[in-house]
């Protein structure tokens, strides 16, 4: 297998046939809603979302499967015919001979280029491809053939692209009968679709939305227009043909139909034909295709005009080239270029993962678009390094999800901050939820120091799911909206601060046997999902107690700074709040001040506010945290025979601890040892013993490093659908890189730089293989036990990476506003002893250089002396929010390592 090689320091990558390995797509969109995915062939979809694929839907298995691909034959007088994009039968049964087509892949972020040559057919072709980074719906390739030849050639060119032109339930769901919907014409430049209808789980609706493939080549410097068409798929590929020898092609006759015609009710396939001509040695002929959406055939015929054209691609393809490359602002220096090379793409996956969603990418064939809770809120961590002005409203508007039970709705809308009513009354609770909204507020209140925030106000979410999914409220109903009404039937509004508190106080009194905070329907771990009656989650009971005690000191900040003594809550929570801490003990009773909030707060509230004192609410809620911490130390401990230990992080539904020494093997998961250390619940002594056992159950360098569990041997119904899966694939003991990601972050928050290197690192090593791992540069959801890596591209392990590698490995990070420089860099990571980091902190783009001259090692140098654009800032660690507000727009910084 070929290997992947970096051209320059923004993650342009080159390699060799790719061709030759499986399962590889690449993703190409814009802001527009214009989703692609596209293969070394040149296979994959394109889609605005599920009801609108332009090309057929495809999921992983299609990529080597289908035959419809964006293909473009060239039929060479005497020799036949051959497919640039290497599907061809022919070219097929050639793959894995001595003498295969050199076949050669360069891309950068959001365009592709593949590089075919032929020594038999004397033929080399460049295929470009990308979409517009405009607010068209465009995907756009330009196709340059060569004459390799020692002879003058004739040649023959046609685009031939199957469109399918409908929604992705269609593929099975009436296939035909939809393609009789289709109303298919000729135009001057290509071929549009205009089904009558939309007939998928909506409903049988007028369709609104056109659908077009347009060509033309350029002819001694201008741009002309295609001869002839065939846009019915059986009548181009003959009877008995198909799309890797389509009779047309094959035979090279001219195409039966001309500018003008009307074809109804067949599949559609794009079969563009162009004028022959004569390529003499070393000659070439371009030709620009585009795939297109519109709202006429007006609008088709617009965007054609506006890109159709080989100078204006070129421009258009800079333009977005750079338009990307301006987004990704954050960007390193090490001694390891493939490494920052890798991490350009990571800083990148973040926005991918607003266009997709987790849907629209080949591995990713579940849902249908969108987003999750936890994905609102993850993502954000992404943003608020790379583009933190929009992100205050919008964790704003987030906040509105919340409900005064403490749970969430699951249903986003397409608008920010829209939250819907699951139409099913399905209950869904996934206890993590009301941990994430506060990490990601957290990092926004450090980075900016904007602790009023705490006090901003929105609404609450109401559907029918009340007592945290125990219970229907038979009396809401869909005349009263989805928000939250007080007793006098306005919509109810409360601070951010009260919002959180509820999602944590909930939480702390909704336990299960053991006094850990129910699993309910799972977990950040969706495949925990079988424990719903006596599952428990240690793992984030702990999150949820370190997000008590960080909240504490949050309010603590707000106070001081305002000098509010006092903030505003709902009357309602002081039952969560004035509560003896005795109680925290006592199962039962905890249930009944849960069961007693709930019921208060089932239909309406009363709309009532009380001044709580910060002090006295700082105290409460650092109690809980406390008691969270001390109660999982004494109690989840559990070591082998040879007295290494971890914490046991779950309890099933049969109501036993899942992890520890048993007669089956050790049972080890890593999320309970994560959340442990990140929320400073394990001791120092208990993170040492966490790492040698990691090392010892759960690392495989073969497959990336850290599993997320080891092999449990059985099918265990009483906790999860993952132990259904094979051990090593997704949630069951693959290398799961969002939990390893914070697993080295959580390392890197104790001090633990080595530790959090190592994963950090084995997981890199991994990815940058090619030849093991067999995927672009970037971070997968996952490693498969064969060491592949899985769906690629749309996993929170992105933001997850880019906030360890910035605010932990080079020690980036605010500090209530003020720029913090606590960097955890290991000696072999600085270069002739400087290692720099470029980001945006606080409007500022700041570029900060380390100087290691003393090649000293993490934890044994801190940061000496700080100088600001060649000026002695001081002998600190630190520059105050004040003095980062005076900094230029662009800063240079650098930071004097002893």
């Amino acid at each position: 297998m070929s290997e992947l090689k970096y051209l320059d320091k923004k993650g342009t990558f080159t390699l060799d046939n790719p061709d030759l390995t499986s399962y590889m797509y690449f993703p190409l969109a814009n802001e527009a809603g214009m989703m692609s995915a596209i293969t070394p062939d040149l296979g994959g979809d394109i889609k605005l979302d599920q009801n609108t694929f332009l090309l057929e839907p495809v999921s992983s298995e299609n990529l080597h499967n289908n035959k419809s691909t964006r293909n473009f034959w060239v039929y060479v007088d005497g020799k036949g015919a051959w497919s640039a994009t290497g599907r061809s039968a022919k070219q097929q049964a050639k793959l894995f001979d001595d003498d295969k087509e050199q076949v050669k892949l360069t891309a950068g972020i959001m365009w592709h280029k593949v590089e075919r040559q032929t020594d038999e057919m004397g033929l080399k072709a460049e295929l470009t491809t990308f979409v517009p980074y405009t607010q068209d719906k465009v995907e756009l390739t330009k196709v340059t053939i060569t004459n390799t030849a020692d002879t003058t050639q004739k040649i023959t060119s046609t685009v031939a692209i199957p469109m399918y032109a409908r929604s992705a339930s269609n593929i099975r769901d009436h296939r035909h009968v939809t393609s009789l919907l289709h109303r298919t014409f000729t135009i001057k430049d290509g071929i549009m679709i205009y089904p009558t209808l939309t007939f998928d789980e909506r409903g049988h609706n007028k369709n609104t939305v056109f659908y077009g493939a347009l060509a033309k080549e350029m002819v001694n410097g201008k741009m002309e227009s295609p001869v002839s068409f065939c846009p019915v798929t059986e009548e181009f590929i003959g009877e008995g043909g198909n799309f890797e020898n389509p009779y047309y092609v094959a035979k090279n006759k001219p195409l039966p139909y001309t500018e003008g015609q009307e074809v109804d009710g067949y599949e559609t396939v794009a079969a563009i034909r162009f004028n022959d001509c004569e390529l003499k040695p070393g000659e070439s002929r371009s030709y620009v295709i585009a795939l297109e959406y519109g709202t006429s055939k007006e609008e088709l015929e617009s965007i054609g005009n506006k890109y159709i054209d080989v100078d204006v691609f070129d421009k258009y393809l800079e333009e977005t080239k750079n338009y990307w490359q301006d987004k990704i602002n954050v960007s390193y220096n090490s001694a390891d270029k493939n490494f920052d090379n890798w991490m350009h793409w990571v800083n990148f996956q973040p926005m991918l993962r607003r266009i997709y969603g987790c849907s629209f990418l080949p591995h990713h064939d579940y849902g249908k678009g969108g987003r999750g809770w936890r994905d609102l809120w993850q993502d954000c961590l992404a943003l608020l390094i790379m583009e933190p002005k929009q992100v205050r409203q919008m964790l704003i508007d987030n906040f509105g999800g919340v409900r005064f039970d403490g749970t969430n709705a699951t249903i986003i809308g397409s608008k920010q901050g829209e939250f819907i009513a699951d139409r099913n009354n399905i209950t869904r609770v996934w206890m993590d939820h009301g941990a994430w909204p506060y990490l990601t507020t957290e990092l926004y209140m450090q980075q900016t120091g904007d602790v009023e925030f705490l006090v901003e106000e929105n609404s609450y979410f109401k559907d029918p799911q009340v007592c945290r999914g125990e219970e229907k409220d038979m009396i809401w109903n869909d005349e009263q909206g989805n928000k939250q009404l007080a007793e006098n039937n306005e919509v109810y509004a409360g601070t951010v601060l009260e919002h959180m508190l509820i999602q944590h106080l909930t939480a702390f009194y909704d336990v299960g046997e053991h006094n850990h905070i129910r699993l309910r329907g799972a977990d950040w771990n969706d495949g925990l999902d079988m424990a719903a009656k006596r599952g428990e989650s240690v793992a984030f009971t702990a999150l949820y107690g370190g997000n008590l005690k960080n909240l504490a000191k949050d309010i603590k900040a707000y106070a001081e700074k305002t000098g509010n003594e006092t903030v505003l809550l709902a009357k309602e929570l002081l039952i969560l709040l004035n509560v003896d801490k005795t109680v925290f003990d006592r199962i039962d009773e905890k249930k009944q001040v849960l069961d007693a909030y709930c019921e208060t707060v089932k239909h309406t509230i009363s709309g009532e506010k009380v001044n709580v004192r910060c002090d006295e609410l700082c105290s409460i809620i650092d109690s809980m945290g406390d008691w969270i911490g001390e109660h999982i130390r004494t109690t989840e401990w559990t070591t082998d025979k040879d007295g290494d230990g971890w914490f046991n992080g779950y309890y099933d539904n049969s109501g036993n601890a899942v992890e520890g020494d048993f007669p089956t093997g050790i049972r080890m998961m890593l999320t309970g040892q994560v959340f442990t250390v990140m929320a400073d619940v394990a001791t120092d002594e208990q993170v040492v013993a966490i790492a040698k056992s990691a090392d010892k159950y759960l690392y495989d360098e073969a497959i990336g490093g850290y599993r997320l569990n080891t092999d449990f041997k059985e099918v265990k119904t009483d906790l999860g659908r993952l132990f259904g899966f094979a051990f090593g694939h997704k949630e069951n003991g693959a290398v799961f890189s969002h939990m390893a990601t914070m697993y080295a972050n959580s390392l890197y928050h104790r001090g633990y730089a080595k530790e959090g290197y190592k994963v950090i690192n084995s997981l890199f090593k991994h990815c940058d293989n090619y030849s093991k791992s067999g995927i672009y540069p970037g971070i997968p959801e996952y490693v498969s036990q064969r060491g592949r890596g899985m769906y690629h591209y749309l996993t929170g392990a992105a933001s997850w990476m880019l906030l360890t590698v910035l605010n932990e490995m080079y020690g980036v990070k605010g500090e209530y506003g003020a720029l913090k420089l606590k960097p955890q860099l290991l000696k072999e990571q600085f270069e002739n002893g400087k290692a720099s980091a470029t980001c945006m902190f606080n409007g500022k783009n700041i570029t900060v250089t380390y100087k290691n001259d003393k090649a000293l090692d993490a934890g044994q140098y801190s940061v000496k002396e700080i100088y600001i654009d060649g000026n002695k800032y001081g002998d600190c660690d630190t520059v105050l929010k004040e003095d980062v507000m005076k900094l230029n727009d662009t800063v240079n910084i650098v930071a004097i390592l002893d």
